[in-house]
């Protein structure tokens, strides 16, 4: 379902308290979101959310994807704002491209408009603490943290901070971290707070009331767990709150099973500065890689935006804004933030399809799978033109070995007659390192034991496509497809797989299975 974007028809009372708020450039479109995410057609993908409430309406902060669907990169030129006065009412206002770092800090060069926060000041004013690449720095990593000043969220900024960064790898204490993802306060008795970090890194520090001069001692946050990026600083009730996108990693994580996704985290501190105590989840992983959230109060409810690869076209370059109610349990202290179960906009029933993977429960001959990977890729329905590797079901080890498998277990007996495979390899056929397509492939089924599949045909392994099989049907509650891995000299590559459909002789209706069917040799 595409959004409803249409230029705005003020009326002329609404367009001049606008006018005295908004430039022409930056005049906004009304988007009608129907759910999750916000802006969902494709046209503008928007990325690493910071809420922000302004009287009576809603704002967020966000970047912008611009990456091709092939690229692996985050091209991100500028910062663009949505409004609501209403988040369940699904209708926003749009403002495209409010600031550009080169346009803003002419210290700083085009692109890389990462993260960034606006925070009401107490003097009526906006300020708006961005990273951005210096254009000029002998330092090692030039990402550095500026700030713009503005009348209004939606701009126009200038920089309030001309001299330069406010903290970068020189100022104000030397550091070699990246220099990304601020997030400020300013406290209820006025004063001002600033942390930033990213790659387990995260440092804080008191600002002036100026909101741009750096003072006192500059703290380091180690007991958050597994902190990788993204904080978000908040207060609630007398307690300070640390949201963070966290990458701790494991088959029994309660954060993430693969080492590119996040979670978001939280810890708590009596007071801005810590000390900060790790408290849990509150967002498992989405459907990007990175996961960046901001929470704020709005009307007596919270709300927890984050972003999603949920649009049309989106991926881990192409990510878009979405916001879900955040609640509370306070009946402990200090209260506790509970799970926020992510929301999608509603669509059409799937067509039914042969490919009843997604009812599979699946495994392979390497559980645990490496963290770099990820089995639930093996049936998510996602195949990607440049996939990372929590897309891919892998094996690859420093020692692979000749053979391995890759395994559905449903929770009931089904037919098949046929499967489709999608290989990815860094490698070529043959290669005896890396990882390569196999050097042959087939299905076998549980029968007591497992068989082969009778009359097998096709069984390609190419990467530049679906790889197609078929054979006669059979009916069974577990399969296998069963890998010769390519070698030369006596080592062998390892094996990756983006996606393995497994096709029924007619099309049905698709249905989820429980994820958690038994064994093969179990009763079902």
């Amino acid at each position: 379902m595409r959004n409803d974007l249409a230029p705005v028809a003020w009326s002329a009372g609404l367009a001049c308290a606008l006018a005295t708020l908004t430039p022409a450039a930056a005049q906004p479109v009304a988007v009608h979101a129907a759910g999750n995410p916000i802006l969902a057609d494709g046209r503008y993908y928007s990325t690493d959310p910071a809420p922000v409430v302004v009287g009576d309406t809603l704002w967020i902060l966000a970047g912008r994807d611009e990456a091709p669907a092939d690229v692996n990169d985050f091209i991100m030129d500028e910062w663009q704002a949505l409004s609501t006065r209403d988040p369940a009412s699904g209708d926003w206002l749009h403002y495209p491209a409010i600031a550009r770092p080169e346009a803003v800090f002419h210290w700083a060069e085009p692109g890389r408009a990462y993260a960034g926060q606006i925070v009401p000041g107490r003097d009526g004013k906006f300020y708006l603490y961005a990273p951005v690449l210096q254009a000029k720095s002998d330092a090692k990593d030039r990402f550095a943290i500026g700030v713009a000043v503005a009348d209004s969220p939606a701009g126009p900024w200038t920089d309030a901070h001309p001299a330069g960064p406010i903290v970068s790898q020189t100022t104000p204490v030397a550091n070699d971290i990246q220099n990304i993802d601020p997030t400020a306060i300013v406290d209820d008795d006025g004063r001002v707070y600033l942390y930033w970090g990213t790659f387990g890194q995260l440092r804080g520090i008191e600002l002036a009331a100026d909101m741009v001069t750096p003072k006192g001692p500059e703290v380091k946050v180690d007991s958050l767990d597994g902190f990788f990026e993204a904080p978000w600083l908040m207060k609630r009730k007398g307690v300070y709150y640390m949201l963070y996108a966290g990458n701790r990693a494991g088959p029994r994580s309660d954060c993430t099973p693969a080492v590119y996704h996040a979670c978001i985290a939280y810890g708590t501190a009596p007071s801005p500065l810590g000390p900060w105590t790790y408290r849990g989840v509150i967002l498992r992983p989405v459907s990007s890689t990175t996961s960046h959230a901001g929470a704020v109060e709005f009307k007596g409810q919270w709300w927890l935006a984050y972003h999603t690869a949920d649009a049309a076209g989106g991926g881990h370059f192409r990510r878009s804004v979405a916001i879900d109610r955040m609640d509370w349990d306070d009946s402990v202290s200090p209260p506790v933030i509970l799970p926020v179960t992510p929301t999608k906009r509603p669509g059409p029933p799937p067509a039914p399809t042969r490919n009843i993977a997604a009812m599979a429960t699946p495994t392979a001959s390497n559980a645990p799978v490496p963290v770099q990977y990820w089995i639930k890729a093996l049936n998510d329905g996602l195949v990607r033109d440049a996939p990372l590797p929590p897309d891919l079901w892998g094996s690859w080890t420093p020692h692979n070995p000749a053979s391995q498998w890759i395994e559905y277990r449903f929770d009931r007996p089904v037919t098949l007659n046929g499967a489709r495979i999608r290989f990815w390899a860094d490698q070529p056929a043959g290669a005896g390192v890396g990882v390569a397509p196999p050097k042959a492939w087939r299905m076998e089924y549980w029968d007591g034991g497992w068989k082969p599949v009778r009359a097998p045909k096709g069984f390609g392994t190419g990467v530049d496509g679906f790889q197609s099989a078929t054979f006669a049907a059979v009916t069974a509650r577990c399969v296998r497809a069963v890998f010769d891995a390519s070698g030369a000299q006596g080592t062998h590559a390892g094996l990756a797989v983006q996606e393995w459909e497994v096709l029924a002789p007619t099309a049905q209706a698709p249905r989820a299975g429980s994820g958690s069917a038994p064994a093969c040799d179990a009763q079902p």
